[in-house]
């Protein structure tokens, strides 16, 4: 089953979702904002994705400014900010399988559908 965790407020996930509406596949979708993703399912996640915690980190918000930026974090403790601070996370991000991407942009998620 495809999912996408999804924020309703980005215009880029809005974008992705339109994209999956319109594939006639069926999805799940997450709102994880509103569904807190657990730690072991952000790791499994950023797995999938192949890429380090920190490049799951929106460096814009300012949370991240404020409480994290120019700190030597390890990838446990960036895992730990983005379970609690899930606004954090770059979004939206489409898991199909063994397979994961974030949206940015929403035509990459074409790829593994």
């Amino acid at each position: 089953m495809i999912k996408i965790y999804h924020n309703p407020r980005c215009r880029k996930s809005r974008e992705g979702l339109d994209l999956l509406e319109n594939s006639g596949k069926d999805f799940e979708v997450i709102k994880y904002l509103d569904e807190p993703i657990s730690e072991a399912e952000l790791k499994n996640i950023v797995s999938l994705l192949g890429i380090s915690p920190l490049d799951l980190v929106r460096k814009n918000e300012a949370i991240w400014k404020s409480d994290y930026k120019g700190k030597d974090l390890s990838d446990a403790q960036v895992i730990n900010a983005m379970v609690s601070n899930p606004k954090l996370i770059e979004r939206p991000i489409v898991i199909n399988g063994k397979q994961a991407v974030i949206g940015r942009p929403p035509a990459t998620i074409l790829d593994i559908i």
